[in-house]
């Protein structure tokens, strides 16, 4: 596994998890000794939640109960997440339950007392709006270990995302590049901040990563409305405040390609290019990416986090307790993945894998576009 690095934590980390302790975890479950009870009731006998200095409770079992927040936020969680974890996680010999909440916190809570109660060994959760937070306490009140994927939960046993506060700034960045491009004074600027949901706690690291890097350059929001990983809604926002600012802009940070999207709608509709930041590298951000529309993409593989998430989920499954390379202000032993920044000239590499395929984006207009840079079909 590779180092990792957390916001803040400048010495070289250690490994997540050392291949023997991986293949000795799974060959316990292969060869049918995962734990005393069995891989079939998902019983875990940990003992309480661990911190950043003594590590997690342990679980036995063979099961990792999984839930997605949404399919509406981000293509990111059925297309991306979805398959790896199930890949990875299968692929050591243990069970998979993936489900997805839907964007409703009461399905969430049914979905996890089910799964709780057909037995789980280790919990992967992404939030959705705090429900996570008393099925991290249920979890471990049985017992079992919880991994907050993507997105924090207070009081889980690990976090595992990408540095989101590093997302932010590459995101600030790409818009003050964008500004500075354009000629644009960055301290001159009429700049619109459109983030995510409030009640995401992902949201206000990227919000503050992108803050630190625009407000060094002298950037001030002229206009902030209510966040929420909507793109409809973010249009709808974002027109108002153009509407305010009497149709004047020279940037937008936006919080991800989704809320781009509905903003970049606005912008066409009354004839307008400017910088515009997001992350996911989703094909509709990729594509306008390539039209000139959004700065930039911030890429996060999917594949990356899934597959540090189901190492330390088997880890915990063959009763390991992993000591997390750094943590969050609240202590939680936290995992941190690096983001990358995508322009034009870099979306080959999402191609390449097999995150995006050249079919999907190079269509219609965005097919010249493609051309220009050369975008081929992955290999």
């Amino acid at each position: 596994m590779r180092p990792l690095q957390g916001k803040g934590n400048d010495v070289k980390k250690s490994s997540l998890i050392s291949t023997g302790a991986l293949l000795a975890a799974s060959a316990l479950v292969l060869a049918g000794c995962s734990s005393d009870s069995g891989s079939d009731d998902g019983s875990s006998g940990g003992s309480s939640a661990g911190s950043s200095d003594d590590g997690a409770m342990m679980a036995e079992g063979g099961r990792a109960c999984i839930i997605l927040p949404d399919a509406a936020s981000s293509p990111r969680w059925e297309n991306g997440d979805r398959p790896a974890l199930d890949e990875a996680i299968t692929a050591a010999g243990f069970e998979a339950d993936i489900q997805n909440a839907q964007g409703d916190t009461a399905k969430y809570s049914t979905i996890a007392d089910q799964m709780l109660t057909q037995g789980c060994g280790v919990m992967i959760l992404v939030d959705y709006n705090g429900a996570a937070v008393t099925i991290t306490e249920n979890a471990q009140a049985q017992g079992i270990p919880v991994i907050a994927y993507d997105r924090p939960i207070a009081g889980a046993d690990y976090y595992v995302s990408f540095d989101n506060f590093q997302v932010g700034e590459l995101e600030g960045q790409s818009v003050v590049d964008g500004l500075e491009a354009n000629g644009v004074d960055p301290a001159e600027a009429v700049v619109v901040y459109i983030g995510g949901d409030p009640a995401d706690g992902n949201a206000a690291m990227f919000h503050d990563g992108a803050v630190s890097v625009m407000e060094a350059a002298g950037i001030e929001p002229a206009a902030e409305p209510a966040g929420k990983w909507d793109g409809e809604y973010s249009a709808t926002q974002f027109e108002q405040a153009l509407t305010d600012l009497g149709g004047k802009v020279d940037a937008v940070w936006a919080a991800n390609d989704t809320n781009a999207a509905g903003v970049i709608t606005v912008l066409d509709k009354n004839g307008l290019t400017v910088p515009v930041s997001g992350q996911d590298a989703s094909v509709a951000g990729l594509q306008n990416v390539l039209l000139g529309k959004q700065a930039a993409t911030v890429y996060k593989p999917y594949q990356l986090e899934a597959a540090t998430a189901a190492e330390l989920a088997v880890a915990l499954l063959g009763g390991e307790a992993p000591e997390a390379p750094t943590s969050l202000d609240d202590g939680t032993p936290f995992f941190a993945e690096t983001p990358i920044l995508v322009g034009p000239e870099d979306v080959q590499q999402v191609i390449d894998d097999g995150n995006a395929s050249y079919d999907e984006i190079c269509t219609g207009d965005v097919l010249a576009a493609c051309d220009e840079v050369g975008l081929q079909p992955a290999s």
